[in-house]
């Protein structure tokens, strides 16, 4: 009985893995990588199909809802055959797994993938948005990622790290190669070789985790004649003491002229530090908003904009071959079953996506509702464990939502992120975002004499006269966010 017990649970393991490695990568993915997600899968599974029109999915839903009855008669036949061609072994895990259920395959009513929902009168400015005339580098790479021939597998680890790659062109450093293997059941070694054939993707440079692999990978892609092994021996053997400019310990650590580090110095400013940056004005330009915030009576209401997401469905033709196993090989039998599971667990992905995405901005618009009901001048401090606390998820959960989505609103667009912000009280008690800490610093070093900048210690004073206690360190920390240089160098600026 206790092994029975200890195979239910590695079942039920397995059947939700898949589920979750799904539903943690669409989460993360904004409006134009969802759609190239979905394009891809549609292309990938033959099983899954799209269901251009909502009587389609209705005349589908009244045809198969007659043979419900045939159908679970059908599915015991299947079951036998399936039964007959297994071991013994095999027959106990069969009891103990998850089977196709048909009838989950058929939409109805309740859990119909739901129509696009738009705002009001938005329908006609959507479709004369003009198309973005560069892909997104994702879809750059991923066009390339299909040119590998890898196998389901590892294309879906091609896919994950491309996701998780940043606007700059660099991996997220808050994804490591043994949270990937872990998540797809692999090593990291393996992860880490389909890695290197992302990094020899274009743009070079791409996918690098640190800026010392960014450039190595540059140059090594074109070394092919050796005129670059220097300048290669230098980014590995002396970085540190390279990016240091300290060139006169790089001279003798390799025993080379001087002369010679500034020639190699001059090949790797030849390099791009941000391989990713050619494709950031498109994205910036051209942001789809992921939800849409607009108030109706007096009420701020939330909506995923699903434009352009279409609906999902099973073939029914694939459903009808499954209706005669009889007439199927083994092998086309198990290949069906797979597409079709696969198939189920993208759509309930798509519809759990939809349901957190949903969940999540409504807690943010509920949390900072003077916002959204009067300005950004009333933001509030906000963390993502507060949001996650109030829907009952994980913080990473909320991350992957927040990540790269933005949210229209009555004063523009912002990113997620833009409502997550700590705080401070200040001598009045009042509770302050550092957003709106920033803000003023910034208005107050743009009032300042150019000849006589303030200094981080005057700024700090100025901020606790205006009663918002602040330490030195902490404004210096807040300038650099905001890319204001120190006093010195703002001199005459």
């Amino acid at each position: 009985m206790a092994k029975l017990g200890q195979m239910l649970v590695q079942s039920q393991q397995q059947v939700l893995k898949p589920q979750q490695i799904l539903v943690s990568t669409l989460l993360q993915l904004p409006m134009m990588l969802l759609e190239q997600k979905i394009k891809t899968e549609l292309e990938l599974n033959p099983v899954l199909e799209e269901a251009e029109e909502l009587e389609e999915l209705e005349e589908e839903e009244e045809t198969l809802e007659e043979d419900l009855d045939e159908e679970e008669k059908i599915k015991e036949e299947f079951e036998e055959i399936e039964e007959n061609s297994k071991s013994e072994e095999d027959k106990i895990n069969e009891e103990v797994q998850e089977e196709i259920d048909l009838s989950e395959l058929i939409p109805n009513d309740e859990d119909d993938i739901p129509e696009p929902r738009m705002p009001v009168d938005r329908d006609e400015e959507e479709r004369d948005m003009p198309e973005p005339y560069q892909a997104t580098m994702s879809e750059h790479l991923l066009e390339q990622l299909h040119l590998l021939n890898l196998n389901e597998k590892d294309f879906r680890i091609g896919e994950y790290i491309i996701y998780n790659i940043r606007d700059d062109g660099y991996l997220d450093n808050e994804v490591s190669l043994e949270d990937i293997a872990q998540i797809f059941e692999t090593t990291p070694e393996h992860v880490e070789k389909i890695l290197k054939e992302i990094q020899k993707f274009d743009p070079p440079g791409i996918a690098a985790r640190n800026l010392q692999e960014c450039l190595t990978i540059q140059l090594e892609a074109k070394n092919e004649d050796g005129k670059y092994d220097l300048p290669l021996r230098i980014l590995k053997e002396c970085y540190d003491d390279f990016v240091n400019r300290r060139f006169e310990k790089v001279a003798e650590q390799l025993d080379i002229p001087l002369e010679k580090v500034r020639e190699a110095l001059i090949e790797i400013s030849k390099l791009n530090p941000k391989p990713g940056e050619g494709y950031l004005d498109t994205r910036q330009n051209y942001i789809i908003p992921d939800f849409f915030v607009e108030k109706v009576d007096d009420e701020l209401v939330v909506s995923l904009n699903e434009y352009k997401i279409p609906g999902l469905r099973i073939s029914p033709k694939y459903l009808k071959m499954l209706k005669q196993p009889k007439k199927l090989d083994r092998e086309v039998r198990k290949f069906l079953k797979d597409k079709v599971d696969s198939a189920k667990w993208f759509i309930k992905a798509i519809r759990q996506r939809q349901v957190t995405m949903q969940r999540t901005m409504e807690a943010i618009v509920e949390m900072q509702r003077e916002f959204f009901e009067k300005g950004p001048e009333y933001i509030k401090p906000l963390i993502m464990k507060d949001i996650a606390e109030k829907i009952e998820m994980d913080i990473s959960t909320v991350s992957r939502v927040c990540k790269g989505k933005y949210v229209q609103c009555d004063y523009g667009v912002y990113e997620l992120k833009y409502f997550f912000n700590e705080g401070m009280e200040t001598t009045d008690g009042e509770e302050l975002s550092t957003l709106r800490i920033k803000e003023r610093l910034k208005e107050i070093i743009a009032t300042e004499d150019p000849r006589k900048p303030y200094s981080d210690e005057k700024l700090a004073e100025i901020l606790n006269k205006e009663g918002i206690p602040i330490a030195r360190r902490t404004v210096a920390k807040y300038r650099e966010q905001l890319g204001i240089p120190i006093a010195r160098l703002r001199r005459g600026i």
